[in-house]
């Protein structure tokens, strides 16, 4: 594949030049790091999972300076070929995926293919180059899919009766590479999470987990070292200090980071089409649209988002003055944690959820007249309906009253007179 497809794809990235061949030389760096894993896997047997995470490292950085290429690029007029590399290069971490890497391949390739029809739409009937390039480069995901069906169907297959490797000791062996650590799907260079949140709870989780263990971390404090026995301990200057909260640095601990600003994302993952951090841009359009594909829409704010064809779901989570426009969802449409959210339907769905949401107006066709409108803990809710080429405005009530009909409690909404 090497002197192949991959050689192949670099040849036409060369013919087009620019930030196309700089990035064809880092896939094929990465490639070359890949095939010397493989060599490694040929005559080692599997290491441990924590030597695996050494192992994989130096083809993960390769998988993700090529995403950063893209990221710094965003301004270049080849964005798009740049974005199906980018967007596929994950597929080389399928050494780390077990039982289907065959499958994950074609996942990062449907993947290219979303930005490569961009390019095919763009060029086909101007430069046949660009039309090349698209072949070339998909050619290599089919390829290494044939190769995975053929020699590591359910995973990467080690030498069993191999030499037994350890991280430190591979010195010897080819240069090793892939992603970071193994398993059903790798954590990828562009899967890695998007705050520390969960990070945080899962050393959280951990912790509590120790049961009676915990408390062996806790220091004694002897009598002379508490500030309610001993006044002289306590601040002098006069301020209170809350106890929930610092204004100083800890200093054993570093100051927390400023909250870096969020490049904002229009793109499909997957089946899911993620849109995310869009501030003051009305001009948001998913068009591209297949049944099975959902769309999940967070931190939008003073945006327009619209979402043409038919699609399974859209999530709008923590948006503020955003304005949806959607043709027909099949499933259902969330808004939650958001705040002054306009959702105009065109056509049909079936469902339609607020959850604690400040601001919310449903404009409704004709077509959806029948939709179901699931509310909590939100108020400030209209439904307007279409009459006579404008719409009537009905509120949705936030007021209830229940009462004890002595066998059950009764629930209905408590409607303002006056």
């Amino acid at each position: 594949m090497l002197t192949g497809a991959v050689a192949n794809y670099v040849k036409h990235s060369k013919i087009l030049g620019e930030d196309v061949e700089k990035h064809a030389v880092m896939f094929s760096a990465a490639f070359e790091a890949q095939r010397n894993f493989l060599v490694m896997a040929c005559k080692h047997q599997q290491p441990l999972e924590n030597e695996m995470n050494v192992i994989l490292k130096p083809l993960s950085d390769r998988m993700q300076a090529i995403q950063n290429f893209r990221e710094k690029n965003r301004g270049s007029k080849l964005f798009n070929h740049l974005s199906a590399v980018s967007e596929s290069i994950a597929a080389l971490g399928w050494v780390a995926v077990a039982p289907k890497p065959g499958p994950y391949v074609k996942e990062m390739n449907d993947a290219a293919t979303f930005y490569t029809n961009r390019v095919l739409k763009e060029y086909k009937d101007i430069d046949k180059r660009h039309v090349e390039w698209v072949k070339s480069f998909l050619s290599i995901w089919t390829q290494l899919q044939a190769y995975i069906k053929e020699h590591h169907t359910t995973g990467l297959s080690w030498n069993t009766a191999g030499l037994v490797m350890s991280a430190p000791s591979c010195g010897p062996c080819p240069p090793p590479p892939p992603p970071p650590p193994p398993g059903p799907p790798p954590v990828l260079p562009s899967e890695i999470p998007k705050d520390n949140a969960s990070i945080a709870r899962s050393q959280l989780f951990a912790e509590l987990n120790q049961g009676e263990a915990i408390t062996k971390g806790l220091r004694h404090v002897a009598d002379d070292q508490k500030t309610h026995k001993n006044p002289n301990l306590r601040p002098q200057s006069g301020a209170v200090n809350s106890p929930s909260k610092s204004h100083s640095a800890s200093p054993t601990s570093p100051m927390s980071p400023p909250p870096q600003p969020r490049t904002p994302l229009l793109e499909l993952e997957g089946k899911k089409w993620i849109v995310e951090y869009h501030e003051n841009d009305r001009n948001l359009v998913i068009s591209e649209t297949e049944l099975k594909h959902v769309a999940y829409v967070y931190k939008c704010n003073n945006s327009t988002l619209k979402i043409q064809g038919k699609i399974n779901s859209i999530t709008v989570d923590s948006c503020k003055k955003l304005g949806l426009v959607f043709d027909n969802v099949v499933g259902i449409v969330e808004v939650i944690n958001s705040r002054d959210v306009e959702v105009q339907v065109m056509g049909k769905v079936p469902t339609i959820s607020i959850n604690k949401t400040e601001g919310c107006h449903i404009y409704l066709s004709e077509e959806s007249l029948g939709c179901e409108i699931i509310s909590a803990k939100s108020s400030e809710m209209n439904i307007l309906i279409p009459q006579d080429n404008d719409y009537k405005e009905y509120p949705v009530p936030e007021q209830f009253k229940t009462t004890w009909d002595g066998t059950k409690l009764f629930t209905e909404a408590a409607e303002n007179v006056g």
